[in-house]
């Protein structure tokens, strides 16, 4: 009888919410297995099915239906201690609902498009300047704001707002960058190669000498000639450099202590006159020098010079005072000396600083400090000779950028403006103010006429569409008005060119609702592959009606993966979906990991191995369970040394073999992902088990409850995170979400913050003592806590031992760890989210890529042909 009421006081409360709105099946599936528990009595987990309209264009209440069709087609609901429909019945509500929540959605799509309308965000508005104005070395994207992001990338309409501050940027890049983009003189400059001997720039010698900053021989660089030390040039008995051109080309200066303050030796005296492409050549190599007295052995006695002992790495960085870096390039210096090259683009005014990454780097602390390279008979060091510059190098002249601005027109130098300044005053290196070249005055006998045709051929270049006189015509009052209020004919074309790169056409994307038609094609697929406008092969595609023709757009697909521009995909992807471009939001705790405080060459290794794995399996075509597991890694030297794999030579990385039991291979167990999964201090199962979930299997967990606190894993090491989660896990409320995220994170527990193998856990009190000496030359002293215990058990009853397993688990399932790629692939490319609608399409992408076994090119293929990606 109480059944029957219920049921009645049911039909009284939905008739006039659910059978009007639902189908009839629908509406009797719910009634006799969900409403139970989702009525306005019970309303369990929040749902309320008496209530819930079945009103699809709003879309909190479509959401709400997507969650009851993903429960039931799960088979999470109705739950198993409850009466549960037949495979029949479910699969009818299921098709269903499915087919209803399609329509809705293909209807919004074809009057909307699935993708908002969006501005270009940082990343593409630098690379579309640099590509404009043939400037490659531009750099922009730091001055402006930082872009919004939603469904884990900064592609999305609703979240790159343009806001006064966002156009005073626009106005001030796009300023920067046309100046940038123009000639520097007028005459053309005569190829020039210099070289600067290291004895010649104060920033190598100065620290011969010891100061208040510098009184330890670790600090101090020293003159060697060939492989012998010299004393009395060290003492400043003798001359710094010699008159004897032969005796010249074999001194060098030597450090034992890679660049760091205060010893941060530079070529100071070269400052890149203007941006440009350059070739730089160093002539370096490896020594040894020996220890000092008996009792102070790990003190290098720094007259006593000899052959080095083995290659040692060199970062090359451009720098701008005051210790603005900009990574160049590495190469390996070796006990023979030898000449290396860079072939680079600096900006103007950057000096030349090497680092020799290996050497320690001496802190101040409790105690002197003491090299960890040292041994009894010595230590390291690298000497360098001298920095040959080649450059600026240009293709032709006037510059690709300054032709398209001002085509043929005549140009004069401009006069520099006179400062009141003491030409005698350097700073502590020897070096002036940098002062960059006045730059060029371009001269027009008919500025109206010469600065509409100038426009209308600039414009055709930065519209990523067929232009019109409208277009022209837009801009010109811009020169116009400029003109008239007395600036020079350059400086009103630029203020032209300027509201050119700032014009809603220049800035968004235009795509209408429907098929995109060949011009919006050309720039979604420039802007997914090369993060950059269309070149002028994709415009002509576009031009000839071809690009949408599946063998033209196939042909053009490889051609940009192809292109070394499709680097520009691999970082900025990785940079959004694995949140690479955190990597240095936080450093390794100086206490409990010392030994990895201060390693910028793990730090870069590690950074680099990630993106060169993608492009591996992107160039290769490997399949996508190489995300979870690999059979080979990206190492160098440091990181080989860093996982405890066999060794490898020298400082490029490179595609190697993993040992068949390694823990090793995928992405997760990369060095990089487990250090933007740590905080610096500890590691949380918690966050890396909600990473991987989200990343690579594709399941967004829920957000934590806002009245639960974070947990703070003991670094006191009394209990482990698995014993505090466990006690958390109580709750029936906390459990129900950890069950699905924790597991995956207990199994990389395993690794520490820097993606170190542990078997123990690091604590500041308690267990085993732990001593050695830092990279920072300090002694250290850790304690090995509680064992790690990185089993667990899938939410589907799964177990596993360790990484290990869970990679085998994860790796049954290998259709879902490509569907995971190429829905993330798909939101990165369209710049919309994976809507229900999409899932069909989705599908359809993976099983036109299984013969590849899911291969990541095969993935780009056939999204790129499919309807997700030719639509608005």
């Amino acid at each position: 009888m109480k059944v029957f009421i219920r049921f009645s006081l049911l039909f009284a409360v939905a008739a006039p919410v659910m059978a009007r709105d639902l189908p009839r099946a629908s509406r009797q599936f719910l009634e006799q297995y969900c409403v139970e528990c989702h009525d306005t009595d019970t309303t369990k987990g929040g749902l309320d099915l008496t209530a819930l309209r079945f009103d699809l264009a709003n879309a909190t209440n479509f959401s709400t239906w997507v969650l009851v069709h993903d429960r039931v087609s799960k088979g999470e609901m109705p739950p198993k201690k409850k009466p549960r429909p037949d495979s029949a019945e479910a699969d009818a509500f299921i098709k269903s609902l499915a087919s209803a929540l399609t329509e809705a959605e293909e209807a919004r799509a074809a009057k909307e498009g699935r993708a908002t309308q969006r501005r270009l965000n940082r990343y593409e508005y630098e690379n579309a300047l640099r590509d404009l104005l043939h400037a490659p070395w531009l750099q922009v994207r730091d001055s402006l704001p930082e872009d919004g992001e939603a469904y884990r990338f900064n592609k999305i309409g609703d979240a790159l707002d343009v806001s006064h501050v966002q156009m005073a940027r626009y106005l001030g890049a796009a300023d920067y960058a046309l100046r940038q983009g123009m000639a520097t003189q007028a005459e053309r400059p005569q190829p020039k190669v210099q070289r600067y001997y290291a004895r010649d720039q104060r920033s190598y010698t100065g620290p011969m000498k010891f100061s208040v900053f510098n009184t330890a021989p670790e600090r101090a660089t020293f003159p060697v000639l060939g492989f012998e030390g010299q004393p009395e040039v060290r003492k400043g008995d003798a001359p710094i450099t010699s008159t004897n051109a032969e005796l010249r080309e074999l001194e060098g200066v030597g450090v034992v202590a890679s660049a760091y303050e205060p010893i941060e030796p530079k070529f100071n005296q070269f400052r890149s006159p203007v941006a440009g492409h350059y070739k730089l050549r160093f002539n370096a190599y490896s020594v040894w020098a020996g220890p000092g007295e008996s009792n102070k052995w790990f003190i290098p006695n720094l007259d006593n010079v000899s052959r080095g002992r083995r290659d040692e790495p060199v970062t090359i960085t451009a720098e701008i005072p005051p210790r603005l870096l900009r990574h160049l390039g590495d190469f390996d210096v070796t006990p023979e000396p030898g000449v290396h090259e860079l072939d680079t683009w600096l900006l103007a005014g950057e000096m030349i600083r090497p680092d020799a990454g290996r050497l320690f780097r001496s802190r101040p602390g409790a105690a002197r400090w003491q090299n960890p390279l040292a041994e009894k008979d010595g230590q390291p060091g690298v000497v360098f000779r001298w920095l040959e510059v080649e450059g600026p190098i240009y293709d032709q002249w006037p510059p690709a950028g300054h032709k398209l601005l001002f085509g043929d027109l005549p140009m004069v130098n401009r006069v520099a403006a006179k400062v009141d300044e003491d030409p005698s005053k350097t700073n502590r290196f020897g070096q002036r103010r940098f002062r960059p070249p006045p730059g060029v005055e371009v001269i027009s006998k008919k500025p109206l006429a010469d600065a509409e045709r100038l426009l209308r051929e600039f414009v055709r270049h930065a519209y990523r569409r067929p232009t019109s006189e409208v277009d022209v015509k837009r801009f010109l009052p811009v020169v116009q008005s400029a003109l008239k209020k007395g600036n020079n004919f350059t400086d009103a074309m630029i203020a032209g060119y300027t509201a050119v790169l700032c014009s809603p056409e220049f800035v968004y994307l235009e795509e209408k609702p429907g098929r995109l038609d060949d011009y919006a094609l050309a720039s979604r697929l420039a802007f997914f592959l090369w993060n950059a406008p269309p070149d002028d092969e994709l415009r002509s595609c576009a031009e000839k009606n071809k690009l949408h023709e599946p063998d033209v757009l196939r042909a053009q697909t490889e051609r940009l993966l192809s292109d070394p521009k499709s680097r520009r995909f691999v970082d900025a992807f990785l940079d959004y979906w694995l949140d690479l471009r955190k990597i240095v939001a936080t450093a390794p705790d100086a206490n409990l990991y010392s030994d990895y405080y201060l390693d910028d060459l793990l730090t870069e290794s590690a950074l680099e191995e990630t993106r060169l794995f993608f492009a591996e399996l992107l160039r290769e075509d490997l399949p996508a369970r190489n995300v979870v597991a690999s059979d080979f890694a990206m190492l160098n030297e440091r990181l080989a040394a860093h996982y405890g794999l066999p060794p490898v030579q020298g400082v490029a990385l490179r595609r190697t073999p993993l040992p068949e039991d390694s823990p090793r291979g995928g992405l997760m167990t990369q060095a990089a992902v487990l250090k933007v999964t740590a905080n610096g201090t500890t590691t949380s199962p918690v966050l890396r088990g909600a990473w991987i979930m989200e990343r690579i299997l594709g399941q967004k967990p829920p957000p934590p409850p806002p009245s639960v606190p974070a947990i703070e894993p003991d670094i006191r090491g009394a209990v482990t995170i698995r014993q505090q989660l466990d006690k958390h896990r109580t709750l029936e409320t906390c459990n129900a979400c950890h069950a699905k995220i924790d597991p995956a994170g207990f199994a990389l527990e395993n690794f520490d913050v820097m993606g170190g193998w542990r078997d123990r856990y690091r604590s500041e009190a308690g267990g085993e003592l732990a001593q050695g000496i830092a990279k920072s030359g300090q002694k250290f002293a850790f304690h090995y806590a509680l064992p790690v215990d990185a089993s667990g058990e899938l939410p589907d009853g799964r177990k596993f031992r360790d990484i290990r397993d869970l990679k085998r688990l994860l790796l049954a399932d290998e259709k879902q760890l490509a569907r995971n790629l190429t829905r993330q692939l798909a939101v990165y490319a369209t710049g919309a989210p994976i809507r229900f609608a999409d899932r069909e399409p989705i599908e359809q992408i993976l099983e036109r890529a299984s013969s590849s076994h899911y291969g990541v090119r095969s993935l780009i293929y056939e999204l790129v042909q499919s309807e997700l990606f030719r639509n608005k």
